[in-house]
């Protein structure tokens, strides 16, 4: 920080030199000009914020290992910030776990591990190819968002240009990962990126975009049944479990990423980005209440079309109830850093204890374990 000056622009910290970004150009601590790009709101030129607009690389983490040339791209796919991965991996889960009784043979444990370690892959890749088009959507919104506005094509660090070639290696990525599944998971799955595409445009049309990711992100519901050879267009009960689990899923993005949204309520606006949190923000934890029930009313549903026993309405839909009420009435909505805890956290409580309750519904039909499950499958089937 000793050479550390300002014109009302963003500094890049890399060593002890740090790189400055100006309003109208690019300059280093040599004064080489490198790019020209509006980036930060310059009426704030306070000594207590610029350290806000300072970017310093990673110190800690997997992205502290890599090279240097590598971090922009990892930072651009969000490879530090997991928990959105884990939110579009989860409908997958859900669906090949809630499939897999009901598949003619029932599958086996290790397809069911192989099916959904395929499913892991794809949402890496597909998670972050995601984060790319939704950067290159925002490059002229994130700047002027302060969680936003460090990102890689925000700051300059990635061009767009360098973007969208590497966006085309991903969906190169992706398409090598979906071409492990049985062909008919191609047709299920192409739509999906249609969806991928929109989500961000959706921000500055509509109140509700959470909407629209979750109409994205729950995807996977759906491809959990031809991943094991059900094919839902031939199979009413398979169909409408799925389309109830689609459902579910799309409700539980409501609520979490209403939650993740309240973390820019006050930049949203002034950016001109739309979100449920700005729309809902007089009466929110009513509202996630009520997508809340949705979410567990249609996972009831889910799996009263398969005939599935007790234990999935204990485990699955009670504890998705319970992780549900005791993570909205426990998060403060007025805190930046709660609701980005309780955004991480909520993968794992809630798609955790949904992901429990299906894995032990497998097992007691896979094992039989109260005699009479091979039957009711298939008169499920009838």
């Amino acid at each position: 920080m000793d050479h550390l000056t300002s014109t009302g622009g963003l500094c890049i910290e890399w060593t002890s030199s740090p790189v400055c970004l100006t309003s109208n150009n690019y300059m280093s601590s040599g004064a080489t000009k490198m790019h020209s790009y509006d980036l930060l709101d310059t009426q704030t030129t306070n000594t207590s914020s610029r350290s806000d607009k300072i970017y310093r690389p990673p110190t800690t983490g997997l992205l502290a290992r890599v090279p240097s040339s590598w971090v922009p791209y990892g930072e651009l796919i969000r490879l530090d910030k997991p928990a959105g991965t884990y939110y579009l991996y989860f409908p997958c889960l859900f669906g090949t776990l809630l499939a897999a009784p009901y598949a003619t043979p029932l599958a086996s444990p290790f397809t069911v591990l192989y099916t959904s370690s395929l499913f892991f892959a794809g949402a890496i890749i597909m998670r972050g190819a995601g984060c790319t088009i939704n950067d290159l959507w925002d490059r002229n919104l994130d700047p002027h968002v302060t969680r936003t506005r460090l990102r890689p094509i925000a700051r300059g660090a990635i061009s767009v240009q360098q973007a969208i070639a590497f966006l085309g290696a991903q969906l190169l990525a992706g398409l090598a990962v979906l071409l492990q599944f049985p062909s008919q998971c191609f047709f299920y799955a192409t739509p999906s990126l249609l969806l991928v595409a929109l989500y961000p445009l959706a921000k500055r049309v509509t109140n509700y975009p959470q909407f629209v990711l979750g109409l994205t992100f729950s995807w996977g519901a759906f491809l959990g049944f031809p991943a094991l050879s059900v094919d839902l267009l031939a199979d009413t009960p398979a169909l409408i479990s799925a389309a109830c689990l689609y459902g579910s899923c799309i409700a539980w993005t409501l609520v979490y990423d209403m939650i993740y949204a309240f973390q820019d309520i006050r930049d949203d606006p002034k950016a001109g980005i739309k979100s449920i949190a700005l729309a809902q923000q007089a009466n929110a934890k009513n509202f996630l209440m009520a997508a809340s029930a949705v979410q567990v009313g249609l996972l009831v549903g889910a799996g009263a079309s398969l005939g599935v026993g007790p234990v999935y309405y204990f485990l699955t839909c009670g504890g998705a109830a319970a992780t549900l009420d005791y993570m909205i009435r426990e998060v403060n909505l007025e805190s930046v850093e709660d609701c980005a805890e309780w955004f991480r956290k909520g993968a794992w409580i809630t798609g955790g204890a949904i992901s429990v309750g299906l894995f032990v519904e497998y097992l007691v039909q896979y094992f039989d374990l109260f005699g009479d499950q091979s039957r009711k499958r298939e008169a499920m089937k009838a």
